[in-house]
């Protein structure tokens, strides 16, 4: 989370409770990767809870620089690929199966090639005011183009499933996403994961419905 290493803990804690409630209201395996967002999101913002504390001392470089990696691969690697794959997993339409394995396949393109600018590029974390922002040595050479191709795969899905209230997550991450774009625009990977991590409270509750309706 992007303000204090206590937030940043507490929010991990708080999600691990949901997570844990979250897997225990599971009824098909084919629910396991979308409801383990909620702990996915746990680990990322206890990440950069230790972040909060490493930055100051350099004598952790080296155990700042892993948690640096981590926080980022999660969100630049492994969320564009997650969430495609967690929705495909629990959709039964034939249609939208189709277009989900598409944003799988521009998923599976954008984690690539952020993998690449994160491996070739030295990252760093710096703490700003109340922010923590992540800095690469060189920027992206194709401007705002990643970006936008990345929330095809990381919010259109929840647009495209027909599982029940899947699009109210997809509506709350694009509103979080510009809130944070425009208001937290230096600080947007920190700031919108955080945004990202209070709504998947909402994935607690699009398992939880799916006992009482069959939408899978």
């Amino acid at each position: 989370m992007c303000f204090s290493a206590g937030a940043s803990f507490t929010s991990s804690v708080l999600l691990t409770v949901v997570g844990v409630e979250t897997l225990r209201k599971v009824h098909k395996p084919s629910q396991l990767a979308f409801a383990g967002i909620t702990l996915f999101f746990a680990f990322q913002q206890f990440t950069e809870g230790l972040l909060w504390t490493l930055i100051p001392h350099p004598a952790y470089a080296g155990l700042q620089k892993a948690a640096t990696y981590v926080f980022i691969i999660m969100a630049e690697v492994i969320w564009p690929l997650l969430i495609p794959f967690s929705v495909l997993l629990m959709e039964e339409s034939r249609a939208r199966r189709r277009i989900l394995f598409a944003l799988m396949g521009v998923g599976f393109g954008i984690a690539l090639f952020y993998l690449h600018h994160i491996l070739a590029y030295d990252l760093r974390a710096e703490i700003s005011g109340l922010h923590v922002i992540y800095q690469s040595a060189v920027e992206h050479p194709f401007g705002k183009i990643p970006t936008l191709i990345y929330l095809l795969p990381t919010l259109v899905p929840f647009f495209v499933s027909s599982i029940r209230r899947a699009y109210l997550m997809g509506v709350i991450m694009t509103l979080s996403f510009v809130i944070s774009a425009v208001f937290y625009r230096q600080y947007l990977t920190s700031v919108w994961c955080f945004f990202a991590a209070v709504m998947s409270f909402v994935v607690f509750y699009i398992i939880r419905d799916s006992r009482q309706k069959p939408a899978f």
